[in-house]
């Protein structure tokens, strides 16, 4: 189980950093930021996602299972001084569905994640958008659909 674990957490650190590699070109990560508490934001944002059937199965606090690697890193650790990063894995099943009617390959998107991270005061959520991974798909129009809800729970739950 612990193996399952730091697999699951290990993927979702590496999709983070590519994440940050994509937004600098491509636009492919939706990003929002609000000068808030972090555990207010993230809550807002957990309840605005249920409410608008993105349901979280998994909620891995990255930045607390990193900080065990903070003597054996050394100056590796954390260089961007984030003070939280947590994720949220959320699914819609309709949207699953209708992924996989239009391209199977697309479910590579399913569970979606988004990580948010906080430092200085300021809360940011990172989303990799799937209408820009399935650019190009038989797919690409109800992953656009899907960016469209996420993107207007997120910000909901920013208000």
């Amino acid at each position: 189980m612990k193996k399952l674990f730091l697999i699951v957490i290990f993927s979702l650190w590496g999709l983070m950093g590519a994440s940050q590699v994509c937004l600098a070109g491509s636009g492919s990560v939706f990003t929002a930021e609000v000068k808030a508490d972090f555990e207010t934001t993230y809550t807002k944002v957990y309840k605005a996602l249920e409410q608008n059937r993105f349901f979280v199965v998994f909620e891995p606090d990255i930045g607390a299972n990193l900080s065990g690697f903070a003597e054996r890193w050394g100056k590796d650790y954390n260089q961007n001084k984030l003070e939280r990063i947590k994720s949220m894995v959320f699914c819609n099943g309709w949207y699953a569905n209708q992924v996989s009617n239009a391209d199977p390959d697309m479910l590579a998107l399913c569970p979606l994640s988004l990580t948010m991270t906080h430092k200085d005061g300021v809360t940011r959520v990172l989303f990799i958008r799937p209408d820009r991974v399935a650019r190009g798909t038989k797919a690409e129009k109800i992953a656009g659909e899907l960016t469209r809800g996420v993107i207007e729970a997120i910000n909901e739950g920013l208000k």
